[in-house]
């Protein structure tokens, strides 16, 4: 197993594991509070298992290796999970910002109870939470997985709305109020947009087959300009699919060297590329240069 598929897998499994306990652990606690706050943040953790069993799915399926129907293999399957889950953190957002602003301006906020167990039991999704995003950052940053960074960002929002939650819970025992989660609520839901746009954008994009970055063209075409044996390149293609990136180049050769000869040049500037991007899939093709730009 490829060491970025093992680590993908690893952030999904443990992205599902800790959904899974956060639902269980937060059921409790509203059973033993009664708080708004904490229900906000429980039906938010039964999203995130919805989501991460959806993106655990897609690692599996983008893994797979090309056969008959998909020549280039499944990766796309990460774009269009990134992209499902990007609606569904704009979703979110929006009824977290709505229930935030409706309880801002409610009369009587609903009394909270055992304030004391619901503080324990958030702080332990705190932790819970801050562990797994620091691990599916550091997957995210070696791999360069989207849904991987998707589940992270939603995630690092559930912080806010557990702080929330506690403060919430903090603030109705020691001063008997209940509205102060909903100003932190209202700048999650700003966050979580803001980043929903950024990871929906970036799947969008590669799904419909867009350059990659222009730091990536650029630090391409270097390479095979100082290839030695390549007198020239054009036509540099590239594109993303998933956590995977595809470069098609044609580099121009001197035409009276023998294909033993090309093909060596060729697979020399393959290694460069693949050292410099692991995981790339790359075609070379090969034209003879003009006379005149053949030295000697």
């Amino acid at each position: 197993m490829p060491d970025a598929h093992r680590l993908n897998l690893s952030a999904g499994l443990a992205s599902v594991t800790v959904a899974a306990l956060l639902v269980g652990l937060k059921i409790w606690a509203l059973g033993e509070t009664q708080a708004l706050s904490v229900a906000a943040s429980l039906a938010d953790s039964a999203l995130d298992l919805m989501m991460s069993l959806g993106g655990l799915a897609a690692i599996l399926y983008a893994a797979r290796p090309p056969d008959e129907d998909h020549t280039f293999g499944h990766s796309s399957a990460e774009d269009l999970a990134a992209l499902g889950q990007a609606v569904f953190i704009l979703a979110s957002a929006g009824v977290i910002g709505v229930a935030a602003l409706l309880r801002l301006t409610a009369a009587d906020p609903i009394p909270l109870t055992a304030e004391g167990r619901g503080i324990a039991a958030m702080s332990l999704a705190i932790a819970l939470t801050l562990g797994l995003v620091l691990w599916q950052r550091r997957v995210a940053a070696r791999t360069g997985n989207r849904v991987v960074r998707a589940d992270s960002l939603h995630y690092l929002g559930d912080l806010l709305p557990n702080i929330g939650a506690i403060l919430a819970l903090w603030a109705s025992d020691q001063f008997g109020l209940a509205r102060l989660d909903s100003v932190i609520a209202l700048a999650t839901a700003a966050m979580l947009a803001v980043g929903a746009l950024g990871i929906g954008r970036g799947a969008w994009d590669a799904l419909m087959d867009r350059a990659a970055d222009p730091q990536v063209i650029v630090r391409i075409e270097r390479l095979a300009e100082n290839q030695p044996g390549v007198l020239g390149f054009h036509d540099l293609k590239t594109r993303r699919a998933g956590a995977r990136l595809f470069v098609n180049l044609h580099i121009e050769l001197d035409g009276r060297q023998s294909l033993n000869d090309a093909h060596a040049i060729g697979a020399a500037l393959k290694h460069a590329i693949l050292a410099e991007f692991p995981g790339t899939d790359i075609i070379i093709h090969f034209d003879p240069a003009r006379r005149q730009d053949i030295p000697g």
